[in-house]
């Protein structure tokens, strides 16, 4: 598939998940681990930031032994990292902000990025590459709920789709995922680093369900 299909393939396959924990992983053990409990807990879907050295090795673990999850590759911040993920088994990747040369890259290769926007021009600019799949992002700071209402109101008749992330928690993920063009948002709050290093999983899995019960309320 080319770049637009395999991207309305991650739009389709996260607008059934809706919520997307955003992972940083140290080593592989931990993040096999938490994925192992984000499959057990019905919430099959991960973030996995490269904003570790574990990152590719996580997602290469984890993409042969739990092939149910649909996981992606976030802070891909250059073309290097960009084919790293996919090579890895990516099934998706985004960025904090808008890099036309690493847009290119993934329209070239047909992979499904979504980069990061939070201004119109932004949008724009990404929109002239093909792109409809977008990350909004610092979503919080950027504005949140009203800003992002504002941001897509403009764009509504192409189709661009949104997933915020960034300051999202439980207590206002409802009203991100009540719009429309929002596909999902990324769960910053689910298996904090803090928990996986101390081997909290009890608590990681309680916020794992609790995340599938707000998924599930729509």
């Amino acid at each position: 598939m080319n770049f637009a299909a395999n991207c309305q393939a991650a739009v389709d396959a996260l607008g059934a998940i809706r919520i997307v924990p955003v992972l940083v992983l140290n080593d592989v053990d931990s993040g096999l681990k938490m994925c192992e409990v984000l499959a057990e807990c019905g919430l099959p879907a991960a973030e996995i930031t490269f904003r570790t050295t574990a990152a590719e090795a996580v997602i290469k673990a984890a993409s042969t032994r739990f092939p149910e999850l649909y996981l992606g590759a976030g802070t891909v911040l250059n073309v290097r990292d960009l084919h790293r993920a996919f090579d890895a088994g990516a099934r998706f990747a985004v960025a904090p902000g808008f890099n036309p040369t690493v847009v290119k890259e993934a329209v070239v290769n047909g992979f499904a990025f979504a980069p990061g926007v939070c201004t119109p021009s932004e949008a724009e600019q990404a929109m002239e590459f093909g792109c409809r799949f977008l990350k909004f992002f610092p979503a919080e700071a950027s504005g949140g709920v009203n800003f992002i209402k504002s941001l897509i109101a403009p764009y509504k008749h192409l189709g661009v789709r949104f997933m915020p992330t960034g300051g999202i928690t439980t207590a206002n993920v409802a009203e991100y995922l009540a719009i429309k063009e929002i596909v999902a948002v990324g769960g910053t709050w689910l298996g904090k680093s803090s928990d996986i290093e101390s081997g909290n999983w009890d608590a990681i899995r309680s916020a794992v369900r609790g995340a599938v019960e707000l998924a599930n309320a729509r």
